[in-house]
């Protein structure tokens, strides 16, 4: 008959199943996750110089934000500076609270304030904010917002632009932003519907990833009231300019 052993069947443990210990307690160790802390963001997106038939304009579309994933702090502003004695210039800023609604996208609420000074006295408005950032199916970068001013009229923009990688630093980004009106604002030459366009391609070198002087071209075209308002003022409705600029971030 076959031997048996005599040894005893080990206990079982009454510390159930083992794992590896929590490294996380022991002292020096990080958390294994650290998705709560806080950092900061700064993109000059647009920071150039437009040459056309009329008089030069400088030009900038620039951004930043504080926080963590979920929960931030954005500060924008935007605008144009004319190189003219009229010394024509439109300049905004907007201070928004940012929550991710989903992967790459974040909801935005706020005020922003606009000022357009030129012939005549300066004119303001403040404005209530509702809009996303992101980055959509395709790697386009969306930026849909609706503003509603401090006597209740209603505007939107939308900006869209994609990047093209021609070679690992030469990149060309074609972009377009564009405005409307449910009701018209005359003091900021703004008419009711589709106001203006603004189509444009930017050929980038990154010199670092953080800096990348670039040359391009931008055509902006008025409609509309928007279109009759500007032509009464003496304003171009149409203009084709060759631009030159710094897109850099930090």
């Amino acid at each position: 008959m076959p031997a048996t052993s005599s040894r005893a069947p080990p206990a079982p443990s009454d510390r159930g199943p083992q794992t590896l210990p929590n490294l996380a307690e022991r002292e020096g160790w990080p958390q294994p996750t650290a998705d709560s802390a806080n950092y900061g963001y700064f993109l000059a997106d647009l920071l150039e110089y437009r040459e056309s038939g009329d008089p030069g304009v400088i030009r900038w579309d620039v951004f930043g934000w504080y926080g963590d994933d979920v929960k931030r702090l954005w500060v924008k502003s935007e605008g144009a500076q004319s190189t003219s004695k009229r010394a024509d210039s439109e300049q905004e800023a907007q201070l928004l609270y940012g929550q991710l609604i989903a992967p790459f996208f974040d909801f935005q609420a706020g005020v922003r304030y606009a000022r357009r000074s030129g012939p005549g006295p300066d004119r303001s408005r403040v404005y209530g904010v509702i809009g996303l950032q992101g980055l959509a199916p395709y790697r386009y970068e969306l930026e849909p917002a609706v503003f509603v001013s401090e006597d209740g009229k209603v505007s939107a923009r939308v900006t869209a632009s994609y990047d093209i990688l021609l070679r690992q630093r030469l990149i060309l980004q074609p972009r377009i932003e564009a405005n409307a009106a449910l009701q018209a604002d005359r003091s900021f030459g703004v008419g009711e519907g589709l106001n203006d366009t603004e189509i444009g391609a930017r050929l980038r070198y990154e010199l670092r990833r953080e800096l990348a002087p670039y040359v391009g071209v931008s055509w902006r075209q008025t409609y509309g009231s928007t279109k009759r308002m500007a032509r009464a003022e003496g304003e171009p409705t149409s203009n084709l300019s060759v631009v030159v600029g710094v897109r850099a971030w930090f």
